[in-house]
């Protein structure tokens, strides 16, 4: 059977890159919803370095229950490093490299490569005894020397039409900070019915992706997390969730969030 890799579809809104914008909270896009969190989760060189590389290597996704098959990459121009170019409708026009042309940049210390502004994913995600596909495009990242990341927007057959970001920052003190931004609504009248349980599930696990990069490879948590700003317009508290981040995800959500 041939895997749909989403090459050829737009996203599902047409405000691509928005999270970037400073007032998000104030005016986001028309019809949807702003959420935006920023927390503490380590300090110095060694800790940003393994933030920002778990971070570019769908790792926060992962360690908090999602299962991600990434479906296609686009191809990178050895020669330079070119961002990505989207038209109105979310549509990569050209594609980007991670960081520089130099191969090794494109890969983690493991070899695994970092994901790129283009690639397409579906996320995975255990719901009821079923299995809610949520389709996902890279639509920019970060590759600053001390702010790094990505943000994915939704493709169709998603839960919810938005889009979600997730920056690591170092700051002048050497402490390590992961922000996360989004705004999203229910992408059909089907998932418009259960909207408010999106908007609880979607709360309560942004609080497992605050969490995942303090987390090693059993699950177990390294690092205190410090969540000095979560705001949602019109949800409750992420905190609110106690539940550690075991196995797959185990109920329906917003645009991955």
């Amino acid at each position: 059977m041939r895997r749909a890799t989403h090459t050829e579809t737009r996203t599902t809104y047409g405000e691509v890159g928005a999270t970037q914008a400073p007032d998000l909270m104030q005016y986001p896009p028309k019809g949807f919803k702003p959420a935006e969190y920023r927390a503490r989760v380590g300090h110095g060189d060694a800790r940003f370095a393994a933030a920002w590389i778990a971070t570019m290597t769908w790792q926060i996704q992962e360690r908090s229950g999602i299962r991600v098959r990434v479906d296609s990459v686009p191809p990178a121009d050895e020669s330079e490093y070119t961002p990505v170019q989207f038209d109105e409708h979310g549509q990569p026009v050209d594609a980007a490299e991670w960081a520089t042309a130099r191969d090794e940049s494109r890969y983690s210390p493991d070899g695994t490569p970092f994901l790129t502004a283009g690639t397409t994913a579906t996320l995975s995600i255990e719901a009821y005894g079923r299995t809610v596909e949520a389709p996902v495009r890279v639509v920019y990242v970060i590759d600053e020397p001390k702010r790094k990341g990505f943000a994915y927007g939704t493709l169709d057959g998603h839960p919810e039409s938005g889009e979600e970001s997730w920056i690591v920052d170092q700051t002048d003190d050497g402490s390590v900070w992961l922000s996360i931004r989004s705004f999203s609504k229910p992408s059909s009248a089907k998932w418009r019915v259960v909207a408010p349980f999106l908007r609880r599930t979607q709360a309560q696990y942004t609080k497992r992706y605050l969490r995942a990069l303090s987390l090693n490879e059993k699950g177990e948590q390294t690092d205190e997390v410090v969540v000095v700003e979560d705001t949602e317009a019109g949800v409750g508290d992420p905190r609110g969730d106690e539940r550690p981040p075991t196995g797959p995800r185990g109920d329906a959500a917003g645009t991955g969030a």
